[in-house]
């Protein structure tokens, strides 16, 4: 009988030498120890994968010279040694071909945003999820943070009503300027329509927003009315976007995302009114949530302290006080997924509890706002439906 009582073993695609994000993955993947990296095909660049795993101290035969290779051989070795999952981590254009490869090879994916190169890819994917197929997830990680967990459920436990009104902001100011004609690595590819899809800024961040906005309400955006800009001279992609919100329940909301928000760092911030309360959770300073009630009374939650939602307690790890961040908030999305694949491995339904990642159903929801948003910026209308 197979052993799982053990770390899950990921490969990772992408993330070489230079790259931010397959750092960022790595060390959260690794924070609860549920979890060890294995193999990799570390850049379309043979030598650079060889480098990369190199620094990673992996064994030079588990470093391999493309991801295709790295399925295949991987899937030959016993169950004992072989990965597990695949942490799919290269720019957008190349989401696609090893998702689909992985899945259709029977390893469990984890993906980071958004799902894919465009609409079309991301249907496709899903098709093949929708069999008796491996796990996916989807690393939309601002879902992670204890407060924010914490907000969803104060919302579905009634605790400020109805809600009434979403506003979501996601300002930043690093392409203020044409970064990307200095060779800037994240610039170049995240403004090069070839690389990044059919949009910048939207789908870079305003993806994010829009997933906030529906995991913490439980809403969906039905309509909205988009007006995006590029303003930097030169550049071939919006970096600023400005859109109204209609939800399923009436709901109204405003999504602002911005790179060119000069003096922003990642001032990403959701605030959510019902009928009864309020809450304003802010990422540069998340272990608190303000909550506002009728009457003009404020409180303060904060991350560890007193009656807290099971959802919010379990994706803390260090007493009140400590500040927990970005990279924890990603470790909650992978230990999630580590734990829900070792049940599934060992033919165990999953704890419930770990069912709190996101996943395909995101993903394509992600590359429909994208569409959506495009579409209404182009059309005369004022409200455009999401699909």
């Amino acid at each position: 009988m197979a052993n799982y009582h053990r770390k899950m073993r990921m490969g990772m695609i992408g993330g070489g030498i230079g790259a931010f994000i397959g750092g960022v993955h790595r060390m959260a993947a690794a924070l609860d120890g549920e979890i060890e990296l294995v193999c990799g095909a570390f850049s379309a660049d043979p030598e650079k994968s060889k480098q990369s795993g190199a620094q990673l101290y992996l064994p030079p035969g588990r470093v391999y010279e493309t991801f295709q290779a790295m399925i295949e051989q991987e899937k030959l070795l016993p169950e004992g040694e072989r990965m597990d999952f695949v942490a799919v981590v290269t720019p957008n254009h190349l989401h696609f071909a090893p998702v689909k490869l992985a899945l259709e090879n029977g390893f469990a994916v984890m993906c980071d945003k958004p799902l894919a190169f465009n609409y079309a890819q991301a249907q496709e994917l899903a098709l093949i999820l929708e069999k008796p197929t491996p796990l996916f997830g989807l690393t939309h990680n601002y879902s992670g943070y204890p407060m924010v967990k914490e907000a969803k459920a104060m919302i579905q436990s009634g605790q400020i009503g109805k809600v009434r009104k979403v506003v979501v902001e996601y300002p930043q100011g690093w392409l203020a300027t044409r970064l990307e004609a200095t060779g800037q690595k994240q610039a170049a590819w995240r403004t090069d329509p070839t690389k990044a899809g059919a949009a910048n800024c939207v789908g870079d961040i305003g993806t994010h927003a829009a997933h906030l906005a529906e995991y913490v309400t439980g809403l969906e955006i039905s309509e909205l009315c988009a007006d995006i800009t590029s303003f930097v001279e030169g550049r071939a992609m919006e970096d600023d976007a400005n859109i109204l919100l209609r939800f399923n329940n009436g709901a109204k909301g405003i999504l602002h995302a911005s790179q060119i928000s000069v003096g922003e760092e990642n001032n990403f911030n959701l605030r959510v009114y019902g009928e009864t309360g309020g809450l304003w959770w802010h990422q540069m300073d998340p272990n608190t949530l303000l909550v506002s009630a009728l009457g003009n009374t404020r409180r303060l939650a904060r991350t560890g302290i007193g009656e807290l939602s099971e959802a919010s307690q379990l994706a803390t790890r260090i007493p009140a006080g400590h500040p927990e961040g970005y990279v924890e908030a990603f470790a909650v999305l992978y230990r999630n997924f580590a734990r829900t694949l070792r049940s599934r491995l060992k033919g165990e339904t999953p704890d419930p509890r770990y069912l709190d990642f996101p996943g395909i159903a995101d993903g394509v929801r992600g590359m429909a706002f994208i569409d959506t948003v495009l579409a209404s910026a182009q059309s005369d209308q004022k409200w455009t439906k999401h699909h």
